[in-house]
């Protein structure tokens, strides 16, 4: 029924599809021998680069939040949590890769696995709730309105997060990858060695406004950080331009311009 696994795994492993309820109890009761405590704060910090894209600059305990087409932004949010010592628990997602998740940040020794919830995922995921920090999971394609204003009240109650791949109708925010670039290959051959990525966020946190950041996920050494602004070739470094002697005549709209010229 349960596995249990090394370091190189999730910790628990609920391998049945369909769990009967004394399982989902005692994966409930197994958990909370291991968990001793839960995080005394309701911010969960993140990546630095990932907060700005967050309402108030980080996941907020009793919110959910949905994130499109990416797993590796899932594990990125899910990293911050994960290494200030909070369990995480993986429903319906049978490819979420542990070794991924384990060089993201992911501590897979706090980590529960859920792959195959089958018709039992209202059940499961409110049994993980009851008992981790941050719930990560796929919504069914027919969850209803009043279901999931359940499992939100449920979340608020039990101070969790929920970060769900896909839509999800209570979000706090939404994060998508709009644009993407690999590198690490050379003229035709190489390795992927990291990848730039822009992320838009929108949501009720954010008032209407969107947000947007261009990120490394990963960069080589497999780090989550902002992506610098380049360099402009020919640039010269603010420190070093010389003072400027305005020629008699010009406005302060021409020397603004050219101030904008010297600098790249």
């Amino acid at each position: 029924m349960f596995e249990y696994w090394g370091v190189s795994e999730p910790a628990v492993l609920l391998a049945d599809a369909a769990p009967a309820a004394p399982s989902v109890r005692d994966l409930q009761e197994r958990i909370r021998q291991m968990q001793t405590t839960k995080l005394e704060t309701r911010s969960l910090q993140t990546s630095p680069a990932l907060a700005p894209l967050l309402p108030g600059g980080a996941l907020k305990a009793g919110s959910a939040y949905s994130v499109e087409g990416s797993n590796a932004l899932v594990m990125a949010l899910m990293a911050g949590p994960s290494a200030a010592g909070a369990w995480c628990g993986v429903v319906g997602l049978p490819d979420f890769g542990a070794e991924a998740a384990s060089r993201s940040g992911v501590d897979l020794e706090r980590l529960v696995f859920v792959p195959h919830p089958g018709d039992q995922w209202l059940t499961v995921v409110s049994a993980i709730i009851d008992v981790v920090t941050v719930v990560v999971t796929v919504a069914p394609p027919r969850l209803g309105d009043a279901l999931a204003a359940r499992l939100a009240a449920r979340i608020r109650q039990r101070e969790a997060t929920l970060i769900v791949l896909g839509g999800w109708p209570q979000s706090d925010a939404t994060l998508r990858i709009t644009e993407s670039t690999w590198g690490g290959i050379g003229e035709g051959h190489g390795h992927l060695a990291s990848r730039q990525v822009t992320v838009n966020a929108v949501g009720k946190g954010f008032m209407g406004q969107k947000r947007s950041a261009r990120l490394w996920l990963p960069d080589a050494s497999e780090q989550v950080r902002a992506v610098e602004p380049a360099a402009v070739p020919g640039a010269v470094p603010a420190a070093v331009v010389a003072p400027v002697r305005v020629p008699r005549g010009w406005g302060a709209g021409r020397v603004f311009a050219d101030a904008q010229e010297l600098a790249g």
